[in-house]
C-alpha cells in the first residue's frame, strides 16, 4: 500500500529556524488549490492502482485552510484512489488555528490524526523562534484537541541556546502530562539561507551547541523509556499502537505520492520532486506539465537508501533482506562500530545502540556502498 504527502505551501509568519517551503501571502492560494486538484488528476496513475493507507497534509501550515478547502482536496483523492478503510489521515496543524469548530470540520472531512506544531511551551523560547502561538495557546488549544482527537503527535525542538536541561524537562513533563501516545523531538538546526543563520552570523544570537544537544537528546531518550514510549525512529516516541503509519511509510521505502509545490514522491525505483516556487508550479500545472525533476536509483543508491533509512529504525538493518555479498561487507565494515558500542548486532540486525543514535548519519554514510 501507498501513501499520499499533500505540501500546503502557506504560513502566517515565518520560523527563523525554518527552510520549507512556503509563503506568508494567501494572494494566490486558490489559484494554487485548484493547481493542487489538477496535479492530482494528473498523477493519479503513479502509485500504479496501489490502495493508499496513509494520507498527510503538511507545509507550511495545512491548518490555515479554511475547513472546505481541505474538504475539497479530500474529495478529489477519494474519486482517484482507492483508500485503505482503516486509513491514517494526518493533518499538521498550529495551536493558534486550532479551534472547536476547525475540529469538528477536520474530523467530519475524515481527519484522523493531529500533528501539533508546539515546539515549546515556554514563551520566551517560542518568541525567539518566532513562532506565531502563545504558550498558553500551546496548552489550552492541545487540551481541546483531545477532546475530539486520540491520535495526536506533537513537535518539540531542543538544543536552542537558551534552552536549559530543566526547562526542557518541563517541556517533555508537560507533554506527557496530556497524555499524549506520540512525540516527535528534534535538535535545533541552523539551516542555510534562513534568518538563524543569518542572526547567527551577525552575533545576534548565540550558536547551538553541539555538546548540549547531545547531552538533552540523552535526557530525552531515558525519560521516554522510562514513560513507556516506544523510541522506534531517532526522533519519534511514540506508545505502542501510535507510531506514524505514514512517515514509517518513508523509512521502510513503500511508495508515495507528493502533491503541492516542492514535494517529493517515490515509487520504488525512482525519486521525483516539484519545483520550490508557487508562480512557477501553477503555470506549469494549467498547461497540464508537471513540474517535476526525476533521480533514477541505481541498485546501490537503493542499498544506501535502505541503509540509511532503516538504521534510523528501532528494528535497524535487517541483513537478510540484502545480498549475501552485500551482508558479508556489512558484516566487517559495521565490526568498528560494534567493538565502539554504537551498534549491536540482534537476530541478523544492526541496530544503533542510545550512543549510535547520535552519530546515525556519519554511521550510515560510513557503511554505504560507492
Amino acid at each position: 500500500m501507498g501513501g499520499i504527502y499533500i505540501h500546503i505551501p502557506f504560513c502566517r509568519q515565518a520560523c527563523f529556524y525554518c527552510n520549507f517551503h512556503f509563503a506568508t501571502s494567501l494572494t494566490h492560494k486558490n489559484e494554487l488549490l485548484n493547481a493542487l486538484l489538477r496535479e492530482t488528476e494528473l498523477q493519479q496513475n503513479f502509485l500504479e492502482n496501489e490502495t493508499v493507507e496513509t494520507i498527510y497534509f503538511g507545509g507550511g501550515t495545512p491548518s490555515i485552510l479554511q475547513n472546505s478547502d481541505l474538504e475539497t482536496q479530500m474529495e478529489k483523492i477519494r474519486s482517484l484512489f482507492t483508500i485503505f478503510e482503516g486509513s491514517e489521515i494526518t493533518l499538521e496543524a498550529n495551536p493558534d488555528d486550532i479551534t472547536k469548530e476547525k475540529l469538528i470540520g477536520w474530523k467530519k472531512i475524515g481527519i484522523n490524526r493531529l500533528s501539533i506544531g508546539v515546539q515549546s511551551f515556554f514563551d520566551d523560547d517560542l518568541q525567539w523562534m518566532n513562532r506565531a502561538h502563545s504558550a498558553k495557546q500551546a496548552l489550552d488549544n492541545l487540551q481541546l484537541a483531545k477532546e475530539y482527537f486520540e491520535n495526536i503527535t506533537i513537535d518539540l525542538i531542543y538544543g536552542m541556546p537558551a534552552l536549559t536541561d530543566e526547562k526542557w524537562k518541563q517541556n517533555v513533563e508537560k507533554a506527557l502530562a496530556f497524555q499524549i501516545p506520540h512525540l516527535s523531538c528534534y535538535a535545533l538546526t541552523v539551516e542555510p539561507k534562513t534568518p538563524l543563520q543569518k542572526m547567527i552570523s551577525n552575533k545576534k544570537s548565540e550558536d547551538v551547541n553541539p555538546e548540549k544537544q547531545s547531552s538533552q537528546f540523552f535526557l530525552l531518550m531515558q525519560w521516554m523509556q522510562e514513560s513507556g514510549y516506544e523510541h522506534y525512529e531517532i526522533s519519534n516516541f511514540s506508545k505502542p499502537g501510535f507510531r506514524s503509519r505514514h512517515n514509517s511509510s518513508y523509512w521502510l521505502g513503500k511508495k508515495y505520492l507528493g502533491l503541492g509545490p516542492s514535494a517529493h514522491s517515490f515509487n520504488g525505483e525512482s525519486r521525483h520532486w516539484n519545483i520550490s516556487n508557487n508562480k512557477n508550479y501553477i503555470e506549469s500545472i494549467n498547461k497540464g506539465v508537471l513540474p517535476i525533476e526525476k533521480e533514477i536509483l541505481s541498485p546501490v543508491q537503493q542499498l544506501n537508501e535502505y541503509i540509511m533509512t532503516s538504521l534510523r529504525t528501532m528494528e535497524g538493518l535487517d541483513l537478510k533482506k540484502i545480498s549475501e555479498k552485500a551482508k558479508h561487507e556489512l558484516i566487517t565494515q559495521s565490526k568498528k562500530f560494534i567493538e565502539k558500542g554504537l551498534i549491536k548486532e540482534k537476530n541478523e540486525c544492526l541496530i544503533l545502540t542510545k550512543e549510535g543514535k547520535l552519530l546515525a548519519d556519519g554511521i550510515a554514510a560510513d557503511l554505504f556502498f560507492d
